[in-house]
């Protein structure tokens, strides 16, 4: 994990700063658990009453939670970005959905044009790292693993924008993709041959990074969220043509 011995000057508020950076540079990520005090105590070179005032103060600030019998976290201070009640709304009307394509398309088009001129090479290893852990999820007929990895590839990108708010945001907006509050990836993406071209977007989005074509990269990834959109689109429209058929299953 990415921590560094600490200068001697005020270690327990040198420990906060370097804590905070690495939140906010997206190393540490929420719910990630840091290691234990007397490892971290040596890994940063403070003492360990040093490290417990960090700690706490990081915890006072919402940045940290301790849970009990288990260790030190990282807070999901993502879950405060969106309400319960906006959540919720999201759930219950179709556009919404639309619109968080919509909202991506442009932002995670921008994400991976600033990769793709931006990003250093350790940013776009790791982004092709993510994608051959995709193929190999594919070769294994992992559906649960490609929808985690898909995230992580996004992710990636976002990553090696450098843009830390635009990090942050989007972040919270795959964490929902990922709980289901805008759809369910396994019911969109079930007919014939559609994971072989989900895989092919991504490696055409992958190709331009590595390639360092921001243009591209920026077509790529709007044109995989384009076909997204109307994955979903049809999906809405199999459902509606199913309701009906039921209905006049039903009348007969």
């Amino acid at each position: 994990m990415p921590f560094q011995p600490i200068p001697s000057e005020k270690r327990a508020d040198a420990v906060v700063r370097q804590i905070e950076l690495l939140i906010l540079r997206g190393l540490l990520r929420p719910g990630e658990r840091l290691p234990a005090e007397r490892e971290l105590a040596e890994r940063m070179e403070v003492s360990r009453p040093s490290l417990r005032e960090a700690l706490a103060d990081l915890q006072a600030r919402g940045l940290l939670q301790s849970r009990a019998g288990s260790g030190v976290y990282v807070a999901d201070v993502l879950g405060a970005a969106f309400s319960p009640a906006l959540v919720a709304l999201f759930q219950r009307h179709e556009e919404a959905v639309f619109d968080y394509l919509s909202f991506r398309r442009d932002l995670e088009g921008q994400a991976a044009e600033r990769a793709a001129r931006d990003g250093l090479a350790a940013d776009l290893a790791l982004v092709d790292r993510c994608f051959n852990r995709m193929e190999q999820a594919k070769d294994r007929a992992d559906p649960a693993e490609e929808a985690r990895l898909d995230a992580e590839f996004h992710l990636a990108i976002l990553e090696a924008s450098h843009n830390i708010v635009l990090l942050h945001m989007m972040r919270s907006m795959l964490d929902l993709l990922r709980s289901g509050v805008f759809y369910n990836r396994d019911i969109m993406f079930d007919g014939p041959g559609t994971s072989e071209r989900l895989l092919a977007q991504h490696r055409a989005i992958n190709t331009a990074l590595q390639a360092r074509d921001p243009a591209a990269a920026r077509q790529a990834v709007e044109a995989h969220l384009d076909y997204v959109r109307e994955a979903y689109k049809g999906h809405l429209d199999r459902a509606r043509r199913e309701e009906i058929a039921q209905m006049r299953l039903a009348r007969s």
